[in-house]
């Protein structure tokens, strides 16, 4: 579809992408086009980067790794499982006479 093409796995929250698929649906019912979700997170992600200096996207940015931080923080913190050892195996000694 494009000249130069990269993938990228994006997690985000359900609501989030609940508003951009009923958004997707205003913009199919209003041009009488087809519109995907994944054409509107593209006109999404270009027309924020159009704006780098915004204070609503630098706010929207610095709370979501502030989110990020916290979440890796807390994982980090968490007491990790009583580890049980596994007896290690011996090893058959075959044509090995006694």
């Amino acid at each position: 579809m494009f000249e130069s093409e990269a993938r990228v796995l994006m997690i985000l929250p359900r609501h989030l992408v609940d508003r951009a698929r009923v958004l997707a649906g205003r913009a199919t019912t209003s041009m009488r086009l087809p519109v995907s979700l994944q054409i509107i997170l593209r006109a999404l992600i270009d027309e924020g980067l159009k704006r780098p200096a915004d204070p609503d996207l630098l706010a929207n940015v610095t709370r979501q790794a502030e989110t990020v931080r916290r979440i890796r923080r807390e994982a980090r913190q968490r007491p990790t499982a009583a580890k049980t050892s596994v007896p290690a195996r011996t090893r058959s000694r075959r044509g090995s006479r006694s």
